[in-house]
């Protein structure tokens, strides 16, 4: 049986659909059991700080689930080789495993996902657009660089949770591991190497993202 051929209405609609499910509360499902629902019944409750605490933290990475699905969906949406659009649409369909996770975890905390999303999922996906348009070698490099970004921020964020808090420690371990792969797979395929000037407004742009959304 041979694959059907997407027409560019139904991509267009198979974008609009995403974008829907990812800036709609409750709408992402993943395919993945989430990690730590075991470790979650040995741990000692949290306090209120630590709860505020880890609520922002843990809507950063929901925020930063937001972005890669734009940004995944913005650059299928330019790339000009097929093997490229397929990679990127399957990564994108990996990281919502990590969107519902991070939205869960949110819940549980009592907390709400930022109120920014949209404005931070428009931006990526213009973002992973214009990497499209580079070139499929530029897009392939912004995968890696953000990726590796996004690693070291996650390693970050474990490092600030409370000890006992290991549901969202396994949470960020196994997201951690994933866009390792990412990272990898991405620059095994052609990715070319940003140069500093851009992966330094990379590193500006999260960082704002960051301080806004651990608030709002």
């Amino acid at each position: 049986m041979t694959e059907r051929q997407l027409t560019p209405l139904d991509r267009l609609l198979s974008r609009v659909d995403n974008a829907m499910r990812t800036l709609t509360p409750g709408s992402a499902r993943a395919e993945r059991q989430p990690p730590g629902l075991d470790q979650a019944r040995d741990e000692g409750p949290l306090s209120d700080g630590e709860r505020r605490h880890v609520t922002g933290l843990m809507r950063i990475n929901h925020t930063g689930e937001v972005c890669a699905q734009g940004l995944y969906q913005g650059q299928a949406s330019t790339a000009t080789l097929p093997h490229v659009r397929h990679a990127m649409e399957e990564a994108a369909r990996e990281e919502e495993d990590h969107l519902a996770w991070c939205e869960d975890r949110i819940r549980e905390l009592g907390g709400v996902p930022s109120r920014l999303n949209p404005i931070f999922y428009a931006m990526s996906y213009t973002l992973g657009a214009g990497a499209g348009l580079a070139g499929d070698r530029w897009s392939l490099g912004f995968v890696a660089e953000t990726e590796n970004q996004v690693v070291r921020h996650l390693e970050n964020h474990m490092a600030r949770l409370p000890q006992r808090d290991r549901r969202s420690r396994a949470i960020l371990e196994q997201m951690r591991t994933d866009e390792l792969k990412h990272a990898v797979t991405a620059s095994d395929a052609g990715g070319a190497p940003l140069p500093p000037p851009i992966r330094g407004a990379m590193t500006l742009m999260s960082k704002v993202m960051t301080f806004a959304t651990y608030r709002v």
